[in-house]
């Protein structure tokens, strides 16, 4: 035992093997130290237990090299998405565009003009960057941007109908992640919720009979996460419409994803656009930022420049604002819509959702045939089937379109086993399970992600 204690390398000599001498460009010396230190300490407390018989140094070398590794990874890091959920609520949602993460380096990087007027050489909005822009796309008089769209609601009902009433269906007290409830987000603002109706059917004579002096807004928010089928009933926008100019009541939409393109054009089911509550005459809508927007996270109020004007004077704005990055990224995206050609083409949640069926099958195929060449036959068997997506985050819930996956059947290891060694890789990749196998739904993937699947299956079969 104390031979093999005597052997453990010296803290000093391992700090200058030249796999170890590359951490400290990243880390402090004494931090490389700490980590040496805890290492060879581990493997003394081993052979005081009698868990090692002889000392490997290259061993050594490695688990403090790994154990660096670990320590300089960050933890929020990329992951590959394998699943076919198009917007995953767990993945980040909507990877922004190349042109919008250009946009943000630039910003990040260097002083801007957030709030400084250039023309006017005095201090300025941060709203002004994208209010234009919004408007033009959308149609609306003026808008605004907080943290998300949650936020924004909050923030409509503080400003309009504080201690007062606002009428809406119970089919539409809608549930969004992380157990936040639209009553609940009423109730934060001040606002007094008046449920009309039942969950499956509401009659415009549920609203006009829930009406009286105080009265404050007609809600109608959007069922964008799920969908209530059978006998069902609900009162349309024009509807609302004529019954809010009737009573002089700002009507408010909560429309959730935030589509600025008819999809149904690109063979998808319609799901209504901001700019055609706009047209309709709703005064107020909002909307994401990072769902079917394909942005960053936000919350886009839009509607009547004398309802947002007052939003911007609330004090609850500052609390919600966004910050430069979103800005930026925000601007970015919305430029991309100025043609929708290059909007599909260049935003990743757009092409993706749109992709030709033969160009998945394409990549389903280019995958097959990188993943067969590492990985042998009697590990496990490879092909490639038809399948189904999901649109994810919110959006679109009975929405399941066509594509191609990859399945991977194991012939020695089981699919659960895989799943997790998958997740747990330096660059982790999500996958679904079924089947016995490994999917891998080749619409969410970037193609650049192919080599490191493969490299990381190969090593886990």
């Amino acid at each position: 035992m104390n031979k093999l204690l005597s052997s453990l390398p010296k803290v000093d000599v391992l700090l200058n093997e030249k796999r170890i001498k590359v951490f400290l460009d990243k880390f402090p010396r004494n931090y490389v130290l700490d980590v040496i230190r805890t290492v060879v300490d581990s493997y003394r407390k081993r052979i005081l237990s009698g868990n090692i018989q002889e000392i490997d140094i290259e061993e050594i070398i490695r688990d403090i090299c790994n154990q660096l590794e670990i320590n300089y990874r960050p933890s929020l890091r990329r992951v590959i998405n394998a699943t076919g959920t198009v917007i995953h609520t767990n993945l980040g949602r909507a990877p922004i565009s190349k042109y919008a993460l250009e946009q943000v380096m630039e910003i990040g990087e260097r002083y801007n003009n957030l709030e400084y007027n250039l023309d006017e050489g005095k201090r300025g909005s941060r709203y002004s960057h994208v209010e234009h822009i919004i408007c033009k796309l959308t149609g609306a008089e003026a808008a605004m941007v907080v943290n998300n769209n949650a936020a924004a609601v909050l923030l409509v009902l503080s400003t309009i109908a504080k201690n007062k009433e606002v009428i809406v269906s119970r089919g539409q007290l809608v549930e969004i992640g992380g157990s936040f409830r639209i009553p609940l987000v009423m109730e934060q603002s001040g606002a007094i919720l008046k449920e009309i109706g039942t969950t499956n059917r509401t009659h415009l004579y549920d609203y006009e009979c829930a009406i009286n002096e105080n009265t404050a807004a007609l809600l109608k928010v959007h069922q964008s996460n799920y969908r209530i089928l059978g006998f069902t009933e609900e009162v349309s926008l024009d509807e609302l419409v004529v019954l809010k100019e009737k009573y002089k009541l700002p009507l408010i939409e909560d429309i959730g994803s935030g589509v600025l393109i008819d999809l149904s054009k690109y063979g998808l089911n319609y799901e209504p656009t901001v700019q055609n509550s706009i047209k309709k005459g709703v005064d107020v809508v909002t909307f994401s930022g990072d769902k079917l927007l394909g942005g960053p996270q936000a919350g886009i109020i839009v509607g009547k420049k004398e309802l947002i004007q007052r939003m911007k004077k609330n004090q609850l704005t500052r609390a919600l604002r966004i910050d430069k990055f979103t800005l930026a990224a925000l601007e970015a995206t919305l430029n991309l819509y100025l043609d929708e050609e290059r909007a599909v083409k260049d935003i990743p949640i757009l092409n993706m959702l749109t992709l030709d069926y033969e160009e998945l099958r394409r990549r389903a195929n280019k995958l097959l045939r990188i993943l067969k060449r590492a990985i042998k036959e009697d590990r496990a068997k490879i092909t490639v089937r038809e399948d189904y997506s999901t649109v994810g985050g919110g959006a679109m819930p009975l929405e399941i379109i066509p594509t191609f996956a990859v399945f991977i059947e194991p012939k020695n290891k089981k699919v659960e086993k895989i799943e997790e060694e998958l997740r747990k890789c330096q660059i982790p990749v999500v996958v679904r399970v079924g089947r016995n196998s490994i999917i891998l739904d080749v619409r969410t993937l970037f193609e650049d992600d192919y080599t490191i699947i493969k490299n990381n299956l190969d090593g886990i079969l």
